[in-house]
């Protein structure tokens, strides 16, 4: 599986599309700047509204789940990495997040 550390993410943020897996009550306490919410049982769903040109990076608060995702989407064909360590290395490394962005 391939893994990025929060900074690594955080240097790929314009060029990755950024998939945050966790449960919405979860991301209501705040998310990476221009994620996408897409709980993980929707990200087989949810894979249809990504764009396969570019890297898609799965969060969610520890990495278990992104890893799950992050298969699931390099099955569907994604140049797909999880972050290690999820939101919870994210925010212990001072790293900025936002309130969640309406559904589009």
């Amino acid at each position: 599986m391939n893994e990025l550390t929060p900074q690594q993410v955080f240097a790929r943020l314009h060029e990755a599309q950024i998939v945050d897996v966790r449960e919405a009550e979860e991301v209501a306490a705040g998310m990476i700047v221009g994620a996408r919410h897409v709980p993980l049982a929707g990200v087989g769903a949810g894979a249809d509204r990504l764009d396969k040109s570019r890297p898609v990076i799965a969060v969610c608060r520890s990495g278990r789940r992104s890893a799950a995702a992050a298969e699931q989407l390099a099955s569907a064909g994604f140049t797909a990495y999880t972050m290690s360590g999820g939101m919870l290395e994210w925010e212990a490394a001072g790293l900025p997040t936002a309130a969640p962005q309406p559904a589009q």
